[in-house]
């Protein structure tokens, strides 16, 4: 047998389906072939699907048990008993005692974070997302029951945040161990993760589409079935365990609105612009804020729970910025709270929750700029009414777009919002100026912090780049036919090592356009493949080259058909480690057609650059370069 190489990988790595042309000789056309590989993939996808409905009840259980708990700790913090009923914290009566009880909490978070793990600190999604990026989408168990604990107690104390962040990350670690547990790929790992996480914000809000459409925005990156299919089972069946545990109505009941389309197109246009500098406002401060905290001259146990003094004091003047505040987001979507007191809950809310997240505790950051944002468009409504009285703008439908507008811009999850924003309220006349304002904001947003966003600057420190928009694969719209070498850098079968290397060194450019050459029988046919690296070891076996190249080169050949996808064909390179595919005729695969290399690969990838940077000549020009050669025809 011939000496083996990287090019041509050798029998021990092709899991016995490519010694010569059996791997694939039996498929007699790409559907058969296509037929044979989806097969396993499909029988992946069902069991992943499995395990994601599995991993949608226990979500769905893990956000009812977290809900409760917040109410547990609010009620023995603040009102002295024991009792599971979600009540606000701002109606409590502990006067100036109330500064005090955000600090405890602090406490205790600042020692789970210690003791216990430091991925409990912040909001919960960059951590999950990190999991994705650099640890195979594992998750330490740990998290899965420290994350939700140390968020309860941070908000039962008052902390001004939401529950939606820690049940993403709890979800997600859930679906993480669900993936660790059983034989599962990294990829199908991720996907299982993602599933958690849709499953967990669902569970919470009673948003099975903007819970789906989150985990491919901020986790996922890719539309595909895979995902898709186990994302919507897990979503659907973690709603479904909150609509008979919590009821099946919306998660703030908001009376019917007027939102002024079109006649208040102008004035929407004005807060998303508005609405995109506070996203990245917000976002600067926040980080400012951490960095801040990164230079105190103390031990980081003690972090969050100066975060939480200011907290307190905060809550002792402002006591809706107490805890996660759904009623006070109710009361403004309705319109009922004065704009003196939108504007003091929406800077009051901001810096709370500024400076508690970035001292380093537990929390989630959405229903808290959910509060702050909320107020700014229904404060903004009223501010636009007492300057333009006929404008007529209700403050409740500019409180919901500028909701949605925020956080989906500060995110760069755009999409998910405008959706999320809508299934909170199931006003379907809020879709059009929601969808507007989130994307002006969203726009507004890049232009000023492109490189980033809320959810990602905390990775980009660290050194991660996170790419959160995604694109059809080139190499999966471009067939091997398309760009591979019709002209076959091909031997005879009889031809000696040392004629061989006499024509690499005379710089044949029949031998010396690509690195590997196309052995062929005397009937013309694939017997084989030689590369450079083969040649120059066997002449160091045998200086005289008296060996054929057949001897010396790989019979067993990984082939690509012209019929098949660039990323199949690159895919069986990666898999098989080899740098270069012989093309073969679907029906006989021993007929060469083709040489496909990595140029052929990369140029599917050149042919996509040029379609998005290469400008093409419109209509306009070529009528105007045709008028100006009449013009110069009549002179």
């Amino acid at each position: 047998m011939s000496t083996q190489n990287r090019d041509q990988a050798p029998p021990h790595q092709n899991d016995g389906h490519n010694s010569q042309f059996r791997h694939e000789d039996k498929a007699k056309s790409s559907a058969a072939r296509a037929a044979r590989s989806t097969a396993p993939a499909q029988f992946r996808m069902l069991l992943v699907s499995l395990l994601a409905g599995m991993i949608g009840l226990i979500a769905g259980v893990i956000a009812y048990a977290l809900y409760n708990l917040i109410g547990f700790f609010t009620n023995v913090f603040f009102y002295h008993r024991f009792a599971l009923s979600f009540t606000s914290a701002r109606l409590n009566h502990l006067g100036p005692w109330v500064m005090v009880t955000p600090v405890i909490g602090g406490l205790i978070v600042g020692l789970m974070a210690k003791y216990g793990s430091s991925k409990i600190k912040g909001h919960g999604i960059p951590e999950a997302m990190e999991a994705v990026l650099v640890n195979r989408s594992r998750i330490a168990p740990r998290v899965a029951i420290l994350k939700p604990l140390s968020a309860a107690i941070a908000i039962g104390t008052g902390g001004p945040f939401g529950a939606e962040g820690p049940i993403i990350q709890t979800g997600g670690a859930v679906g993480s161990l669900v993936g660790q547990v059983f034989h599962t790929t990294a990829a199908e790992r991720k996907v299982l993760l993602a599933c958690g996480a849709a499953a967990g914000m669902s569970a919470t809000f009673n948003t099975p589409i903007a819970g789906v459409i989150l985990a491919i925005e901020l986790l996922l990156f890719e539309f595909k079935s895979r995902s898709f299919i186990p994302l919507v089972i897990a979503s659907t069946l973690a709603t479904a365990v909150h609509v008979q545990l919590l009821g099946g109505g919306p998660m703030f009941a908001v009376a019917a609105v007027n939102f002024g389309i079109p006649k208040a197109l102008p004035f929407y246009l004005l807060l998303g612009v508005i609405c995109g500098l506070v996203a990245v406002g917000f976002s600067n401060a926040l980080y400012w804020v951490e960095d801040q905290f990164e230079e105190l001259p103390v031990d980081q146990v003690w972090w969050p729970a100066i975060g939480a003094l200011g907290l307190g004091i905060i809550g002792y003047f402002v006591p809706r910025v107490l805890g996660v505040g759904y009623d006070t987001i109710g009361d403004i979507l309705n319109g009922n709270l004065a704009l003196k007191l939108l504007l003091v809950v929406m800077i009051a809310k901001a810096i709370a929750l500024i400076v508690s997240l970035g001292s380093g505790t537990s929390g989630g950051l959405l229903a808290p700029m959910f509060m702050s944002s909320a107020a700014l468009g229904g404060a903004y409504a009223m501010a636009i009414d007492r300057l333009f009285p006929t404008a007529g703008l209700a403050p409740g439908a500019f409180a919901l777009v500028a909701m949605g507008a925020v956080f989906g811009s500060a995110s760069r999850a755009a999409f998910t919002f405008i959706i999320f924003a809508f299934e909170i309220t199931r006003d379907y006349n809020a879709v059009l100026p929601l969808m507007l304002v989130t994307v002006i904001a969203d726009g507004v947003a890049m232009l000023f912090q492109p490189k980033s966003s809320i959810m990602t600057e905390k990775l980009a420190r660290r050194g991660l780049r996170v790419h959160q928009d995604y694109e059809a694969d080139a190499l999966q719209q471009v067939a091997v036919a398309e760009t591979m070498d019709r002209s076959i850098p091909a031997i005879s079968s009889a031809m000696r090592v040392s004629e061989l290397a006499d024509r690499i060194s005379r710089h044949d450019p029949a031998v010396c356009r690509h690195q590997g050459l196309v052995i062929l029988d005397p009937d013309g046919n694939l017997a084989g493949i030689i590369t450079r690296g083969d040649v120059v070891r066997a002449l160091d076996k045998d200086p005289a080259g008296s060996r054929n190249v057949l001897d010396v080169g790989t019979r067993d050949v990984i082939v690509a058909y012209p019929d098949e996808l660039l990323h199949d064909a690159s895919n069986r390179m990666l898999r098989h480690d080899v740098g270069r595919l012989p093309v073969v005729d679907p029906e006989n695969s021993r007929r060469v057609i083709g040489y496909l290399g990595r140029a052929g690969i990369l140029a599917a990838r050149q042919q996509r650059m040029e379609e998005e940077h290469v400008r093409e000549p419109g209509w306009l020009d070529w009528s105007l370069r045709r008028g100006s050669s009449s013009g110069m025809e009549s002179e």
